[in-house]
Parts: C-alpha cells; sequence; structure tokens
C-alpha cells in the first residue's frame, strides 16, 4: 500500500470548459487589429513630439525664411502671378513643400533607426498586419506633416502682406492628405530600402527636395517652355502644390483640363501604386528580417 499522498487528479470534464489557445499560426484577431494600430501611432507621434522644437518648429521657421527672402527680392511692385499677389501666390506652395518634406523625414526614419539600433522587432513581433503597420506609420507622417503646416500658416497669418485665408477648405485637406500620404509612403520604402541614414539623406538631396523645388512653388508653371511643363505635369509634387494652391487662391497655374480634378486623380493614382509597393516590400521582408 503506497503511503505518499495521493494527488487528486481534477476531473477529466473540467478541461472541456477550459478556453484552448490558438493553433500556432491561427490568428485570433481576425479583424483590424484597431488598439495595436493606436498604440503604434501613438507611440509615433509622441516619438517626434517630445522634439517638437527640432521637428515642427524648426522646419515651420526655416520655411517662413523662404517667404521672406522671396517677397523681400522679387514680391515688390505690386507683382502678380496668375493675377494674384506673388507672396499669397507661394505663400500656399511653402507650406505644402514644408508638409511633404516633414512627412518624408517622419516615416524615413521609423524602420531605418529600428534595424541600425536592432530594435526592428519591436516593429515586426506585434500582431499587426503589414497594412496596419503601414495605416499606422503613415498615419503619424501624415499627422506631423499636418501640424508643421499648421504651424508655418499660422505665422504666415502674422506676417504682413501675406494673406492665407483660405478659399476652398475641402481642397485643402484633400490635397494636404494625399501630397502627406504620398510622401509618407515614399519615406516607408527608403526605410526598407536604406541600410544607414546616409541612404536616406541621399533620397531626400536627390529625389525629394528637386521634386518640391521643380514643382512649381516659386513660379508658375503655366510660364515656363512647353517642354519643361510636360516635365512638370510628370513630377507628382506639382499636383499636390497646385491643388493646395487652388485651396488658398481659388485659381491654378496650369493648362491642363480639368486640372484640380486631374490632380486629385494622379495623387489618388500615385498613393495607391506607393502603397503597393509598399505593402509587398514589407510583406517580403525584404532588408528587414535578414
Amino acid at each position: 500500500m503506497n503511503d505518499q499522498p495521493q494527488i487528486s487528479n481534477p476531473d477529466s470534464g473540467d478541461f472541456a470548459g477550459t478556453p484552448r489557445f490558438a493553433e500556432p499560426g491561427v490568428p485570433h484577431i481576425r479583424t483590424l487589429n484597431v488598439p495595436g494600430m493606436q498604440a503604434l501611432y501613438v507611440k509615433e507621434v509622441r516619438r517626434f513630439f517630445k522634439v517638437q522644437l527640432q521637428t515642427i518648429w524648426a522646419p515651420a521657421i526655416t520655411t517662413l525664411l523662404f517667404l521672406v527672402i522671396f517677397t523681400v527680392a522679387l514680391g515688390g511692385a505690386g507683382r502678380t502671378v496668375i493675377g494674384v499677389p506673388f507672396a499669397d501666390f507661394i505663400a500656399p506652395g511653402l507650406i505644402m513643400m514644408a508638409m511633404l518634406q516633414n512627412s518624408f523625414a517622419n516615416s524615413s526614419f521609423s524602420l531605418l533607426v529600428g534595424k541600425i539600433q536592432g530594435t526592428i522587432v519591436d516593429y515586426l513581433m506585434p500582431p499587426l498586419a503589414v497594412g496596419e503597420l503601414m495605416i499606422a506609420l503613415v498615419g503619424a507622417a501624415i499627422t506631423r506633416a499636418l501640424l508643421v503646416g499648421a504651424a508655418l500658416w499660422l505665422a504666415m497669418l502674422l506676417w504682413p502682406g501675406v494673406h492665407v485665408m483660405p478659399a476652398h477648405l475641402w481642397a485643402i485637406a484633400v490635397f494636404g492628405v494625399l501630397g502627406a500620404a504620398m510622401l509618407g509612403f515614399l519615406g516607408l520604402i527608403t526605410s526598407v530600402w536604406a541600410e544607414k541614414f546616409d541612404h536616406a539623406a541621399a533620397v531626400t538631396n536627390f529625389i525629394v527636395t528637386p521634386l518640391a523645388l521643380l514643382s512649381g512653388t516659386f513660379y508658375s508653371v503655366d510660364r515656363l517652355a512647353p517642354w519643361f511643363q510636360s516635365i512638370a505635369h510628370g513630377n507628382p509634387v506639382y499636383y499636390a502644390i497646385m491643388g493646395f494652391r487652388y485651396g488658398f487662391i481659388g485659381t491654378v497655374d496650369s493648362t491642363i483640363a480639368n486640372p484640380v480634378a486631374t490632380a486629385a486623380l494622379a495623387l489618388v493614382a500615385v498613393n495607391i501604386a506607393l502603397g503597393v509597393v509598399t505593402y509587398r516590400l514589407l510583406v517580403s521582408g525584404w532588408k528587414l528580417k535578414a
């Protein structure tokens, strides 16, 4: 006879009511992971907001200096462009240019710094689908762009001789979000491809900045030679700035048919194309899961 204390076994029937863990690879969250996206979005926003003097206010002040220089140098003697004062013409373009550059800077930093510091697993391991990861990161980039644009707009409101009161709020909202999303996707693609900060800086210097400066920010495209107009019409940043400017001054510097609608459709098409490329790169794990 065994004198050792007996351990009572639980009734096997109790196991029937115990929730079982899912099989490996079977997702528990079968719908959109809103809490996960929100957590990543808030984390990305807090990251750039902690250094807001550098990420929001500094770009706004730097862009404002462009307005000061160009209005002092070229805005005198009642100069007008497409029927509006020169300062009123370039102010919306400067706001949009700053928004685009900061959207790219924010999204191109996230995954790249994770790869360099070895913390990329913090983006890959959470239960977030690739689409959810993209929404959170691009959403944070758009948020930074909107904050920079709002800061710059407030500063321009106080600048004498510049009128930046909206004429079409819907155009400002649509083209502001579409333009910021476009550079947000491009920044994500860059952060996947880049292996060091020099690579991201090269994309900024040789792609983003030329596209922004050659997009009609400081001049009217309809005054250019026909061959250069064709080049400008192939620049997606031109459509973002043209549509955004239309939201402020109510007119456009374009000879194409239905310019505002064409600009919106072009930006939607570019965003879809960049979104597909970004999605496929993240799904493949190229340069992320090595």
